[in-house]
């Protein structure tokens, strides 16, 4: 029998995991990053950058999750990476870059809490942020595209994250 939203087993709880959103404007994206920081337990989202899209298209995407999961905006995305690792926050990039790393090769054990950055849909992480960061992960990819959607992208990343940090405990 399929459970549903009331007869689930799955028992709430959060992880020290701030979702920092670089330049991601398109409503339903927005909408689903909600979705996916709630499934996984992320403790809060900041949106930087750009004008991000909050309104009827992003509410409907989101299926109301944007009530559950903290969120912020800020306007500069390298002023709010400098604050989370002076915070003490393990700061990573999931962008493929030259000298990026697999995902699954980077440990993440919870000793400190993470900070996962994210691209714009259309360019990616700014290189000054890349610069910035303690880690730059990538997605092992097969096909014969070089990217994926930056939600598929952050639900792979999320799952990978805490599935270290329950295993961790």
């Amino acid at each position: 029998m399929q459970l549903t939203h009331y007869t689930s087993k799955f028992s709430p709880k959060r992880f020290p995991i701030t979702l920092v959103c670089d330049t991601i404007s398109n409503a339903a994206n927005v909408g689903s990053l909600f979705r996916t920081a709630d499934a996984f337990g992320a403790e809060n989202i900041v949106f930087c950058g750009a004008q991000t899209a909050f309104g009827r298209k992003m509410t409907k995407t989101s299926r109301a999750t944007e009530k559950y999961v903290p969120f912020e905006t800020q306007t500069d995305v390298l002023k709010t990476v400098s604050s989370l690792k002076e915070k003490g926050y393990f700061v990573v990039a999931l962008e493929i870059t030259s000298n990026s790393k697999p995902l699954q090769n980077t440990n993440f054990n919870g000793n400190q809490p993470i900070a996962l950055v994210v691209g714009a849909e259309n360019f990616g992480i700014a290189n000054e942020v890349l610069e910035q960061v303690d880690a730059i992960v990538h997605i092992n990819m097969f096909g014969n595209n070089s990217s994926m959607n930056v939600v598929q992208a952050t639900s792979i990343a999320l799952y990978e994250i805490t599935n270290q940090l329950t295993a961790a405990v």
